[in-house]
């Protein structure tokens, strides 16, 4: 008996969307079905909720907001024609009183069939119960005689929802499983991905076409990275990571089963390039996004201001940024000779303005208010204050956005001052640790990433990476005066945040007591600071912010 041999053609359509911006989103979607040349293509997939941009946290409870959704994907869905492609597109759909995260199937005029995702997920970053209804365990679609899976994202992934999801399809008859998604980047995500989607694979014996949103939403970064793994496990097709891209994939079927025949692979990104172009991505996106003309920022001679300067270089191009060195009688030739020498290795905008002026004006009008005190912090906050007005009136005259440069470990330990060093609209760096920082310093100086806009070779002075660190605030001043090394600081931090160790945990990795205790109080006492502080990019399993959500108002100490 011979075998019936069907075709069909997917277009993955890993793109960009603008949140809010629904006509521009539909406007996207319907350049991603021109776009062809020729190319036939019987469905485009898209991005989880494409139509409005993941997440639209509370506005997707606005009613005009989803009223907008609705009506544009209406719209789109009578561009399609008999015959041509149908779209699968993520959106917000009202249904019975109820609002569902939703994919739509638009062909031949219409809306041909609703999905809705049933695990919603409520961790981390995701906050989805609070807004969306569960959709009920969904039958699979029929597009033109073949029976898909709609999977939504978390629907994928193994929960503890009491039922599998992909399985459910696999039982209704579902033939291969198209998931869309908006799984933001975090290190060692791209991993956990592929080994959720092979589970689901291995279980049901189908292939999965696993499309994932690209670009920069606030304080998350979306990678792309999307993939084809055929129903024996093997990845037929990897896409490109940190940029849109439209992946056109041929199938075959052969008896019962569907295989990708298209085979597409990247090459395998390391893990420093990977955080780096999240925090490039993440920039550029929160800038352009947001309509500034381009950054300004502190030049100090310093790892974190260096870094943060390279990658808005490489965000946005050097004549959309600005650095300034605001110089002090603490600041030494050593910092000065290093920010010019590294804002002429980006062949960067570079002003000096010094700050002695204003420093010791403020400091004459508040000498009697200080009388009988002794020169302290306060004295050394004016100084970080005064540069913070300098960069704020910069923003103002010219709409440059500030750049935050405070890196994790110092906004751990409030090792930052507000409305001084903190002042800023973008921290690329935030969820950063500082050996980290050290670490993406010696990784730029050796490679530049496809799709970074800066110079190549070493943009990053040797001298500044390799001379211990200081804020220059008084004389002879480095940050082991009140830290321990960065090595040993680190290594607590991740215990105390990423992991949420015990202190007796923690001082059993060989670490000094006294030190574990005083850093841990220091992280407590701080959250009034971060919660005022810029938003930045997630990097880690818990930032501060979406996945962190300590009160600032807290007694709680762990004895030891």
């Amino acid at each position: 008996m011979t075998s019936i041999t069907q075709t069909l053609t997917i277009l993955i359509a890993q793109l960009n969307p603008v949140l809010g911006d629904i006509k521009g989103n539909a406007a996207k979607a319907l350049q991603a079905l021109h776009s062809l040349e020729g190319q036939q293509a019987d469905l485009i997939l898209f991005p989880e909720l494409f139509i409005v941009g993941y997440p639209p946290e509370d506005l997707v409870l606005k009613p005009a907001f989803q009223q907008a959704a609705r009506q544009a994907v209406e719209k789109l869905a009578a561009s399609t024609k008999p015959g041509e492609a149908g779209l699968l597109v993520g959106t917000p759909w009202v249904e019975g009183g109820k609002l569902y995260n939703a994919v739509a199937l638009l062909a031949d005029g219409k809306v041909q069939e609703v999905r809705y995702k049933v695990d919603l997920p409520n961790y981390s970053v995701f906050d989805e119960k609070r807004v969306f209804a569960a959709g009920v365990l969904p039958e699979p679609i029929n597009f033109r005689g073949v029976r898909i899976g709609l999977p939504i994202c978390e629907d994928v992934w193994a929960s503890d929802y009491p039922e599998n999801i992909c399985l459910h399809l696999k039982g209704q008859g579902a033939e291969i499983l198209l998931s869309p998604n908006g799984s933001p980047f975090m290190e060692g995500k791209r991993h956990l991905r592929l080994e959720q989607a092979q589970a689901r694979v291995g279980e049901t014996g189908l292939p999965l076409v696993y499309a994932n949103q690209v670009g920069g939403q606030d304080e998350l970064v979306f990678d792309g990275a999307s993939f084809v793994i055929g129903a024996n496990g093997q990845t037929n097709i990897t896409c490109e990571c940190w940029q849109e891209q439209l992946c056109l994939t041929q199938w075959e079927k052969s008896g019962d089963s569907w295989q990708c025949i298209t085979s597409v692979s990247q090459p395998e990104e390391s893990r420093l390039e990977g955080i780096y172009m999240a925090c490039v991505l993440g920039l550029r996106d929160y800038v352009e996004k947001n309509g500034f003309p381009g950054v300004v920022l502190g030049l100090s001679g310093g790892v974190d201001s260096a870094l943060c300067a390279a990658m808005a270089v490489d965000a946005l191009g050097i004549e959309r940024v600005h650095t300034i060195m605001m110089p002090y009688k603490y600041t030494s030739e050593e910092s000065l000779k290093d920010a010019a020498d590294c804002a002429r290795a980006m062949n960067l905008r570079y002003d000096i303005v010094p700050i002695a002026k204003g420093v010791e004006a403020l400091t004459e009008e508040l000498a009697p208010l200080f009388k009988g005190k002794q020169p302290d912090v306060t004295e050394e906050n004016i100084q970080s204050r005064s540069r913070g007005v300098i960069l704020m009136a910069v923003s103002n005259k010219f709409g440059y956005m500030v750049v935050t440069t405070g890196n994790k470990s110092e906004m751990s330990v409030g090792y930052a001052t507000l409305y001084g060093d903190m002042n800023g609209g973008f921290n690329p760096i935030k969820d950063i640790y500082k050996t980290l920082a050290f670490e993406l310093c010696h990784f730029r100086n050796a490679h530049k990433p496809t799709g970074c806009l800066g110079n190549g070779g070493e943009v990053i002075p040797v001298n500044i990476i390799t001379k211990p660190p200081t804020a220059e605030l008084r004389e002879g001043q480095q940050d082991s005066d009140s830290l321990p090394p960065y090595e040993v600081l680190d290594d607590i931090l991740q215990g105390l945040v990423e992991k949420e160790m015990s202190l007796p945990e923690i001082i059993a990795k060989c670490h000094d007591r006294d030190t574990v205790k005083r850093i841990a109080h220091l992280l407590y006492i701080a959250e009034y600071k971060r919660r005022q502080s810029a938003p930045g990019v997630k990097i880690t399993a818990r930032n501060f912010g979406r996945d962190r959500r300590y009160p600032i108002t807290n007694r709680f100490r762990e004895d030891v």
